[in-house]
């Protein structure tokens, strides 16, 4: 069977081409098919096929009957000037030809089927001005075995890489990635051949174009909604796919509404940006919103009172002091405490009893039942504080939305598409809320997600949140953001941290035809200070360099260390020269933030610093092993993730003593040849 996509074929299409379709599907597996998707393209070929070896054939079907074919050689007598069935689809593939720029002996077939006509009528009825380029066949090639019939068809030459990139940008422009939608360093061959955009491989133009119908509602249906999960390794290019998959069925679909969902503002404001980059505009039934502000927008715009949740500083305190007056003497330490209380407001609501029976698997701590009891007694204490206060805080406000809509006092706007990236931190509440949006049976959820990350980390299943992944979710293994040496850091420091970890948690890249580029760097301060002085240096260093703004990150592991970052660099670079992407949109700034609101972003050069306390943190005296554990866990993944932000270099920082993990992973990375 050939290899086409997409591999079911759109709704509504002309019986015609929907023939075609399946007779072009039943080819050996030699044969790589596209039908034409783009419809802000429409005058194109309908299909392109190319072979193993390189021979290229464009197809256009003509839905011309054979009536239509006698009242055209009618008209032809009384010199009637309208095109006769075949030449306006002939015109087609000679202008699209055309439009390629190649040169005129580059060897491209051109093709016209007549599904409805036998070749016997279309020799009697093709018009002497047509072009002999074109060749025009009957339904005849539709019924013959195997590729005879199209093999005589195909060109006897083979068109270059190059001219078939350039081919396929122009007939499949939905997976055109352009040079500043990408960190991929250029490769060298590519710039020689005059090629500067990308396109997305055949694994992950897969995954775009899997799924897209949208049948209506009424129809008898097997499951409850559609699910596409996007797995894979860091800078494999889910959020990519997630962005080209809203872009196409937004053009295919353009009267529904549409829903992008992220869990931070950083990731959010850059989806939004670089839609905005494609398309030129921001369409008003696409949503764009992190989950929180989505249920913030739904409270302010319902009837019901609206309360500004606490700030977190404040709302910790608050936590800290519920802890002391409850939990001090008990073993159960601050810090859990407040981790409890967040993973209990993140499950659908719950009673003392729910609790008690509650599944807790990969929370990286025990809870007996006595402990469970004294939580319980301390979580319902600060929600009395915060009641007394006249307030709440930020993780009651989708409680509180699920708590309005399930007793049907605030009606959840719908959706025919919801697009969720970063989905591993999405709680089990919120995915309830998502699919109570959902319009119907018809509706579309996308999700693209790490494996190494928040619950899938911890290795939750999506079953237990109500999702059917089985048979709906894509692997995708193959990074092409980064390099072949800050890929293999990253994933040796993960496996030299989490030895025991299972070999599923972490999906393994393929790292075969990898660009090569710099061992990432590790510099050594002798304390905060000297960190942030010395980053601030190094950035100022590469912009009078020239390196842009835009393609220098910083990550740091607390939000003091972003401020005073931010500010060093204002003090050297200028004012507005280093700005905070949660709170500002995507513009011509270095981004300064932290660790938990990197994921997602991406940047050729990266910065990872305060990592020295994260590392203290893992050796705190008050934490069980268990706790312990967990912490080391968290951590590592969330240095994999940043580390694997960087497509072309990578630079941490570390204070104080070194870890000898750090250095284990660097030193074990292979160093380039010297020349003799």
């Amino acid at each position: 069977m050939a290899h086409i996509l997409p591999q079911t074929p759109p709704l509504n299409l002309p019986q015609e081409t929907l023939t075609v379709f399946h007779a072009l599907k039943s080819l050996p597996d030699s044969y790589f098919i596209w039908h034409h998707l783009a419809p802000w393209q429409p005058d194109a070929p309908d299909f392109l096929m190319i072979t193993r070896q390189g021979q290229a054939l464009l197809i256009k079907v003509s839905t011309a009957k054979r009536n239509q074919i006698s009242v055209a050689a009618q008209l032809r007598l009384i010199e009637d000037h309208r095109p006769p069935p075949g030449l306006i689809e002939e015109g087609v593939l000679v202008n699209f030809r055309h439009s390629l720029n190649l040169t005129p002996n580059a060897p491209i077939g051109m093709l016209v089927i007549f599904p409805n006509l036998n070749q016997t009528q279309l020799i009697a009825s093709r018009p002497t001005s047509s072009n002999n380029e074109v060749k025009w066949v009957g339904r005849e090639i539709l019924q013959a075995d195997g590729d005879s019939g199209w093999f005589e068809h195909l060109p006897s030459q083979s068109l270059s890489s190059a001219q078939i990139q350039i081919l396929r940008e122009r007939f499949t422009p939905e997976i055109v990635v352009p040079p500043d939608l990408t960190v991929r360093q250029p490769e060298s061959r590519r710039l020689e051949a005059g090629l500067t955009a990308f396109l997305l491989d055949y694994n992950q133009e897969s995954v775009l174009k899997s799924d897209l119908e949208l049948p209506d509602a009424s129809e008898p249906l097997t499951r409850d909604f559609r699910v596409n999960i996007i797995n894979g390794v860091a800078g494999s290019g889910k959020t990519l796919i997630l962005l080209y998959r809203l872009r196409l069925l937004y053009h295919l679909y353009p009267n529904r509404r549409f829903l992008v969902l992220t869990h931070n503002r950083p990731l959010n404001h850059d989806l939004q940006n670089r839609f905005y980059r494609l398309e030129g505009k921001q369409p008003k039934n696409i949503e764009w919103a992190t989950f929180t502000n989505w249920c913030y927008q739904l409270w302010i715009h319902s009837r019901t009172p609206w309360t500004d949740p606490l700030p977190y500083k404040k709302r910790n305190t608050l936590l800290e002091q519920v802890w002391r007056e409850r939990l001090e003497n008990s073993s159960i330490p601050l810090h859990l405490f407040i981790s409890e209380v967040d993973w209990i407001k993140d499950q659908l609501p719950m009673s003392l009893d729910d609790y008690l029976k509650a599944d807790r698997r990969g929370r990286g701590f025990a809870l007996n039942s006595d402990q469970r009891r004294l939580v319980w007694q301390a979580f319902l204490h600060f929600q009395s504080g915060l009641e007394r206060q006249q307030t709440i805080d930020w993780s009651e406000v989708p409680r509180r939305i699920w708590q309005w809509a399930h007793e049907g006092r605030l009606q959840i706007p719908e959706y025919d598409f919801i697009f969720v990236d970063e989905a591993q931190f999405f709680a089990p509440l919120w995915f309830d809320l998502i699919r109570k949006a959902l319009r119907n049976r018809a509706a579309h959820l996308c999700l693209a997600a790490d494996p190494t990350q928040g619950f899938l980390g911890r290795r939750t299943s999506w079953k237990s949140l109500g999702i059917e992944a089985r048979g709906r979710t894509h692997h995708l293994v193959k990074s092409y953001r980064t390099t072949r040496e800050i890929l293999n850091f990253a994933t040796l420091f993960y496996r030299l941290r989490l030895t025991e970890a299972p070999e599923e948690e972490i999906l393994y890249p393929d790292l075969t035809q990898m660009p090569t580029g710099v061992i990432p760097q590790l510099l050594v301060l002798d304390n905060p200070q000297d960190e942030i002085t010395r980053v601030a240096n190094e950035i100022v260093a590469l912009l009078k360099q020239g390196i842009p703004r835009q393609h220098l990150l910083i990550l740091h592991s607390n939000g003091g260390g972003v401020q005073r970052l931010i500010s060093a660099i204002n003090r050297k670079a200028g004012k507005d020269a280093a700005m905070d992407p949660k709170v500002t949109y995507p513009g011509n700034y270095v981004r300064v933030t932290t660790l938990n609101a990197g994921a997602g972003l991406e940047s050729p050069i990266v910065f990872l610093c305060g990592l020295r306390e994260l590392f203290e943190e893992e050796q705190s005296l008050r934490l069980s092993d268990e706790e312990r554990e967990e912490i080391i866990r968290s951590n590592t993944r969330k240095i994999y993730m940043a580390a694997t932000r960087a497509g072309q270099r990578l630079v941490l920082t570390y204070v104080g003593e070194l870890p000898s993990v750090l250095q284990q992973a660097i030193s074990a990375l292979p160093r380039p040849a010297t020349a003799k």
